[in-house]
């Protein structure tokens, strides 16, 4: 592996989260130069010179490994949040060392966990870095910079392979190229209509923008200290409840549907999977939360019980009640949404939909096979057959998940962590879910969390967004050819 190609690549990430950080000192000057302006500014500094130092002493090259894709994803990803901490560290505050690391991977990575106790004392500019966060990362730092590069010729290519699963790439019938533009149209698209949406419905611009970064991304991080709740606002709830459902969906499938193309929402068997699934959970829930007495009518109870199921299987985070109170059927049934979550190809983590979809055809077939041994059982999905690899890749990825989770729970356990808690971080970390269970539920942070558990968390974190045998890649690096 040519490790000078790899940095030369990391520096154009770089370069991409200075551009960032300068909207973000801008946004820091419309608001009066608020405390925030010198620190970004300070940072953007620092990170144009890591990133112009390998563009302009490494030679450009057109054709990369796959090694070398490997190392420019994982290092990239570990860049970025390395410099996203910068801001945090050098505002001070809550932002210790490992407060700021903590804050900047749950951002990049789309977790939407906190450790603020205050998020409302942040500057306005530093909460626009924080949301950003979120937006960069959740359609992935490397697809950004594939996007914004007019030509890059086979190299294009081979980082998008890499960057997206193979499951995410399902749904693309297309040319990287015509992806990478797909994902561009789909990922602005939306975050524009939410912002609108969102305006018109009562909230400030700057609540709308960063609250849409957060939505489209699935991250979480909100500029409330009781997230949505703050806003006490049904018609806010359900436009952000919308984009939600919408953003865990694959990219590829919501262009179709909006260009008309067979490939679409409707006809694919794993969406309607993944909205059937939300909306009988949301009303399960909201049933048990209203026999159970925690809310006076069905309504009510199906307004937040929806909400919060949504939020945890895209896994975005958002909260608007206090879930940590619910009845034990309520926070089981999340709890599966959150190791569930969404479709690949969307923005959000944890297991998805497809693989989930796929090991139940597999375990079909597999008992429609011991009942009669001669026959040839086929799973398929929308109609196509899966090639045993598929299937198998599927099961196994689902496999070293719940080993993870057990691994992260155990570990967790260790620091006296109560078992909710220690459970509901780890499955929230793997899932890039936000908000765990127990002591960190959906209206509390991680800030009193002992500092080494932090430290492992963003692990989970990073393991839980490059779909675990990606992030694992890096510790292989040495065993490449």
């Amino acid at each position: 592996m040519r490790l000078y190609i790899v940095l030369r690549y990391i520096g154009l990430i770089l370069a991409l989260n200075a551009i960032f950080m300068l909207l973000s000192a801008c946004v820091s000057i419309l608001n009066g130069m608020d405390s925030a302006f010198y620190p970004l500014l300070q940072s953007f500094v620092l990170t144009v010179i890591l990133g112009l130092f390998p563009l302009i002493f490494v030679p450009k090259s057109q054709q990369i490994s796959n090694t070398e894709g490997y190392g420019i994803v994982v290092g990239s990803w570990l860049m970025a949040c390395l410099v996203g901490m910068l801001p945090y560290v050098l505002w001070g505050g809550e932002f210790t060392l490992i407060n700021a690391w903590f804050e900047s991977v749950s951002g990049f990575t789309t977790t939407g966990a906190s450790i603020l106790n205050d998020v409302e004392a942040l500057p306005k500019g530093l909460l626009f870095w924080r949301a950003s966060t979120h937006w960069l990362g959740g359609v992935g730092v490397v697809m950004f910079v594939l996007i914004v590069l007019p030509s890059m010729g086979s190299t294009k290519m081979r980082l998008s392979n890499v960057e997206l699963s193979s499951m995410a790439k399902d749904n693309f019938r297309y040319q990287t190229k015509k992806i990478l533009q797909i994902l561009l149209v789909v990922y602005v698209g939306l975050t524009a209509a939410e912002t609108l949406l969102l305006r018109i419905a009562g909230m400030g611009w700057f609540d709308a923008v960063c609250n849409s970064f957060s939505t489209i991304a699935t991250g979480g991080f909100c500029t409330k200290n009781a997230s949505i709740a703050a806003y006490n606002s049904v018609s806010i709830e359900i436009i952000i409840m919308f984009f939600m459902m919408i953003s865990g969906l694959h990219f590829g499938l919501i262009f179709g549907t909006l260009t008309g193309k067979n490939n679409n929402i409707f006809r694919s068997e794993i969406s309607r999977y993944y909205v059937l699934s939300l909306l009988i959970g949301g009303c399960v829930i909201a049933a048990d939360l209203w026999i159970n007495g925690y809310y006076p009518n069905f309504w009510t109870s199906l307004r937040y019980g929806l909400f919060e199921t949504i939020s945890v299987s895209s896994t975005t985070g958002f909260a608007t009640v206090d879930t940590s109170v619910w009845s034990p059927l309520a926070i089981i049934l999340l709890m599966l949404f959150t190791i569930q979550c969404a479709c690949a190809g969307s923005t959000a983590g944890g297991i998805k939909c497809d693989r989930m979809l796929l090991s139940f055809k597999a375990i079909k077939a597999m008992m429609i096979q011991r009942q009669h041994p001669n026959a040839i059982i086929r799973v398929k999905m929308n109609g196509v057959i899966q090639e045993n690899h598929t299937v198998n890749m599927a099961v196994l990825f689902i496999i070293v998940y719940l080993i993870l989770v057990g691994a992260g729970t155990v570990i967790f356990c260790a620091f006296n962590i109560d078992l909710e808690t220690s459970f509901g971080m780890t499955i929230s970390s793997l899932a890039n879910a936000g908000s765990g269970f127990g002591e960190v539920g959906s209206m509390d942070n991680y800030h009193n969390v002992p500092t080494l558990a932090k430290a492992i968390k963003t692990i989970l974190m990073l393991l839980g967004r490059l779909e675990i045998f990606g992030f694992l890649q890096l510790f292989l690096i040495n065993r490449w050819k």
